[in-house]
């Protein structure tokens, strides 16, 4: 890194929303020198002169010559994921960020309503009113007493076993796939919440979903890759018990579901848009360039990125 100037530069490659400017210089503007990148007056010479930058879509932002020539910067990611970064674009000197709990808070009320929604059984006995039927008999579940399963225990992992364990469920965390095996046929509800990269692509497949209790519950607000596509929606139809609440999808730009899965009474689907409420944009932008703080004061970065785990 960088020391040869007193004030570190910080530059902001996305244009951002007004709100997303305003959190990022809340957080940073008596610390460092930022930079907006769409206001700059020359690209090569903020890049040049960048301690750390603060993107979003790194592929739309910034061009192949200009992300190969970071060199010893900070890349601090707005998004959690990282499977989209051109690792092979990078220097070797360039360290990357991910913002692991900048959306978690939000993300973690979705997670909640799918869940509820389908212990409540509110897609089925709306689809059964619609044909006449008033069902007053079939019980829903409750999750007091639920055992609730979280692959991936970071900030949204966190933050939703807050709202679970508020209901009176009982968590389970679970950080390996080793651990899968002894949790599985234990839960009522599965969370999906663990970053896609090479160990995790997959890692919910046809022997998973068979280890799990027939009424089980999965919501997958991560990524779609995470679960195996074909075994899902297989196990959706042959065991209508089991549910599922799917905010991602394995084709999502343009959205284009192969299988038929939005067409089963268990499931419900969203636009991979939980982490998008009201006020989430600026949270996420502010959380963002805390980590960058860190960096600014001289502290090590948080949440920093091994691109062996992604590179596949």
């Amino acid at each position: 890194m960088r020391h040869d100037r007193p004030v570190k530069r910080v530059v902001v490659t996305f244009r951002g929303r007004p709100d997303m400017r305003a959190a990022i210089l809340d957080v940073l503007g008596d610390d460092a020198e930022v930079v907006f990148l769409a206001d700059a007056a020359s690209r090569p010479d903020a890049l040049a002169g960048a301690d750390a930058v603060i993107t979003w879509n790194i592929n739309h932002e910034l061009d192949p010559d200009e992300l190969a020539g970071l060199g010893p910067v900070l890349l601090q990611l707005v998004s959690a994921g990282a499977e989209f970064v051109p690792f092979d674009r990078l220097s070797p000197e360039t360290t990357l960020a991910a913002n692991a709990g900048g959306w978690a808070e939000p993300m973690a009320e979705h997670v909640l309503a799918l869940t509820l929604a389908l212990a409540k059984r509110l897609p089925q006995n709306h689809a059964a009113m619609r044909r006449g039927e008033f069902d007053q008999e079939t019980q829903n579940r409750r999750l007091r007493g639920a055992v609730v399963g979280i692959l991936g225990f970071g900030g949204i992992g966190k933050a939703s076993a807050r709202l679970f364990e508020a209901l009176g469920a009982r968590v389970v965390a679970v950080g390996r796939s080793d651990d899968l095996g002894g949790v599985l046929p234990e839960c009522d509800v599965l969370l999906v919440a663990v970053p896609l990269t090479r160990a995790t692509r997959g890692m919910i497949g046809a022997r998973e979903l068979a280890s799990m209790k027939p009424d089980a519950i999965l919501v997958n607000v991560a990524r779609a890759a995470i679960v195996d596509e074909d075994a899902l929606y297989e196990h959706l139809v042959r065991n209508p018990s089991f549910s599922a609440g799917l905010d991602v999808w394995w084709q999502e730009h343009p959205f284009e579901s192969r299988l038929p899965f939005l067409d089963l009474p268990n499931v419900i689907g969203s636009p991979h848009n939980s982490a998008m409420a009201e006020g989430s944009l600026p949270a996420a932008a502010g959380h963002a360039a805390e980590n960058v703080l860190r960096f600014v004061r001289g502290e090590p970065a948080l949440h920093v990125i091994d691109a062996r785990e992604f590179v596949y």
